[in-house]
């Protein structure tokens, strides 16, 4: 399991220049993300995003934040522009994280079923419908800052944004990697105190307005 450190940007066309004179392009992937949740929210409201992206599933969820953030002003700042999630790729894992949130589920049947029925029926037990779907183009980056990347989002319901990671193991040192991801934001020249918003947040204010109010009312957004 990884832990994903995240900071979002709005990229124009001095970050652009900035990037391609001091990072290294990685190239360019496409990937199509579908999101999963039940129709009275379990999941998102508890901040876990159940996705779906080029066939494959991960979870996200949130982590706690670490004390020595809460001591320090300029730490406080660097966390407050940052998400961090816990990513969750082992299927089986990712199973039993959900069926902790969502109690009213079926017992499993012992009926043998081939992988694709398995999957169905994991998730018709736990009433989990897509609620998002979206094609995203993304061009990635290395900077000398080892361990960070940066990416440039473009998904296809016309949302840009770019994104500076850091992956850490779980357990890892995150005071190192928002110190790395603030260095990174200034040789990129950015600037402002308040966190940009990510793709799914753009998605759900266009899209499922009821879905975006809740989340916000919730303060997950």
């Amino acid at each position: 399991m990884s832990v994903e450190v995240e900071r979002k940007f709005v990229c124009n066309a001095d970050t652009l220049k900035t990037l391609e004179e001091i990072g290294v392009c990685l190239g360019q992937r496409q990937f199509c993300d579908q999101y999963f949740d039940t129709p009275k929210f379990d999941l998102t409201l508890k901040d876990m995003w159940l996705r779906k992206r080029n066939g494959c599933w991960e979870l996200k969820c949130p982590t706690t934040a670490d004390k020595a953030e809460e001591t320090s002003g300029e730490q406080s700042k660097a966390a407050a522009m940052c998400s961090r999630y816990k990513e969750i790729t082992n299927l089986p894992e990712i199973q039993l994280r959900v069926k902790e949130v969502i109690k009213d589920v079926c017992e499993d049947s012992e009926t043998e079923t081939s992988p694709s029925q398995e999957e169905e029926s994991w998730m018709s037990r736990n009433n989990l419908v897509c609620f998002a779907e979206f094609t995203t183009v993304r061009r990635s980056f290395t900077l000398e800052e080892e361990g960070v990347q940066v990416d440039l989002d473009e998904a296809d319901f016309g949302f840009h944004v770019g994104e500076i990671e850091v992956l850490l193991p779980e357990g890892g040192d995150v005071q190192s990697a928002l110190k790395k991801i603030e260095r990174t934001a200034g040789k990129l020249g950015l600037t402002g105190d308040k966190r940009v918003e990510g793709k799914m947040h753009a998605y759900l204010r266009r899209n499922h307005p009821e879905h975006f109010a809740r989340l916000l009312s919730e303060h997950i957004l």
